[in-house]
């Protein structure tokens, strides 16, 4: 007989009960679930509603089950649709009428939006442990290039001179707002919705500040018409991770670019590549390239609750369902791609000389010129003008600005002096860029000591 039996008179359909389990996916949060029932079980008795007997026989009971599913000596059914049923009527066939005094003042509902806030509380905890140790890869790299030129880039087109501290710092501060998005939503999901009922709270003298307290919640839910049938929380931590994702791709997709030998910045270890089975030769970034693809997956996901959420009146529905499969694989796909693009990263060689050389070509250091121009008294749109004349004539000697006589520089503006090929060399160029943010040492070195302090403040 099934726990809800008692209105019905018939069997449920068998490919019913198929098409109605979840069991098969929401059996992950068992731990959760026997920890929400001892706390509700433990406000129950010192409130007076069951006794300290049947406190100590569910107590016992659910640990022995907690103990024994640990151990892989459980197996549960789809008879019993879901984690919860299962959990409960394992505890009545163990501890009898006790068992059967646990769900007193509580409902499916809330005890689902609770299993899934645990849940998801302690998965955010180590995803952001996850981000963490791939920011400290990028400081580790950072603080080995910080005078490694490379060309920065606007519309993949060679812009200006930058370091490759620089650029892998950008993706730390990118990484940085992940944390404090992720951190941001755990405090906002941090509210219990135990003793919320099926959607209108109960009649027994319960206290929902005790079992928030217990379970380490701030605060009970105000409202247990929303305690039971919103997923926001669900919502808004797979739309950080799907930023998060968005972030490791774009990061991707720069490796992939840099270890091709049409760029060959980086080299990226044996252990972190694949080969063909044709090619002998070939040496792919799938790594970076299914972090890439797995991005879209869980864009899916955000997507897919979205979508079963949005039609929905209050308060549950059964398409709620629905919510955890989206959302484990959501959570379950960041957490397989950090680590394997952290070891990526740790493990990667950089090429500085080849990246010297192609911040060589492209005229990047074009800007420079035209502000050494500016700093000798000439208007900076005059400037800019002039030195687009000079990058021209350049392009028809095939010629670089710093390789341009005096004479030729001259023939184009009296402005320019011996000192403009010091002004024009890239090191100088990146050097000289000490505005809040930039490239030069002294900058990258203050990112890199903010962003250790970030860290160091996250870690527990």
């Amino acid at each position: 007989m099934k726990l809800w039996g008692g209105r019905f008179r018939k069997e449920t359909d068998s490919l019913v009960n198929d098409f109605n389990s979840s069991i098969q996916f929401d059996c992950r949060m068992y731990r959760e679930d026997i920890q929400g029932s001892l706390a509700h079980a433990k406000m129950l008795a010192e409130q007076g509603i069951i006794s300290q007997e049947d406190l100590k026989q569910i107590r016992q009971g659910l640990e022995s089950i907690l103990a024994d599913v640990e151990a892989g000596k459980i197996e549960f059914t789809a008879e019993n649709e879901d984690i919860h049923m299962n959990v409960e009527a394992l505890l009545t066939e163990r501890i009898g009428a006790a068992g059967k005094r646990l769900h007193t003042a509580r409902s499916r509902n809330d005890q689902v939006a609770v299993d899934l806030r645990l849940y998801l509380r302690r998965e955010i905890e180590e995803i952001i442990g996850q981000i963490l140790d791939l920011q400290h890869v990028i400081l580790m790299q950072a603080e080995r290039h910080q005078n490694t030129v490379m060309p920065g880039y606007t519309h993949l087109q060679r812009a200006q001179p930058i370091s490759f501290a620089q650029h892998l710092l950008a993706y730390g501060e990118q990484f940085r707002r992940d944390v404090e998005r992720l951190v941001d939503c755990r405090r906002r999901m941090n509210v219990c919705p135990l003793g919320s009922g099926a959607l209108a709270g109960t009649t027994y003298p319960i206290d929902r500040w005790a079992t928030a307290r217990t379970l380490g919640f701030d605060r009970p839910c105000s409202n247990s018409l929303d305690g039971v049938s919103d997923r926001d929380y669900a919502l808004e931590l797979m739309g950080g991770l799907s930023i998060l994702m968005m972030h490791l791709s774009r990061f991707s997709e720069e490796i992939i670019l840099w270890c091709s030998w049409e760029f060959k910045f980086i080299e990226l270890d044996d252990a972190y590549s694949t080969g063909s089975s044709i090619m002998p030769q070939k040496k792919n970034p799938d790594v970076a390239e299914l972090v890439r693809g797995k991005t879209g997956r869980v864009y899916g996901d955000l997507m897919g609750l979205l979508t079963t959420m949005k039609g929905l009146p209050l308060a549950y529905n059964k398409d709620m369902q629905e919510d955890k499969e989206p959302v484990f694989d959501a959570v379950d796909t960041v957490k397989i791609c950090l680590p394997v693009f952290t070891g990526m990263l740790s493990t990667m060689r950089v090429l500085p000389e080849k990246m010297r050389r192609a911040a060589g070509g492209g005229f990047i250091n074009a800007t420079d010129c035209a502000d050494y121009l500016t700093k000798k008294g000439m208007p900076f749109r005059d400037a800019y003008t002039t030195v687009g004349n000079l990058v021209y004539y350049c392009g028809q000697q095939g010629k670089l600005l710093e390789e341009l006589t005096l004479d030729e520089l001259r023939d184009i503006s009296p402005l320019f002096e011996e000192d403009v090929y010091e002004a024009l060399r890239l090191e100088t160029c990146m050097g000289q860029r000490s505005s809040y943010g930039g490239p030069a040492v002294a900058e990258t070195t203050r990112q890199i000591q903010e962003l250790r302090t970030f860290i160091s403040a996250c870690r527990p």
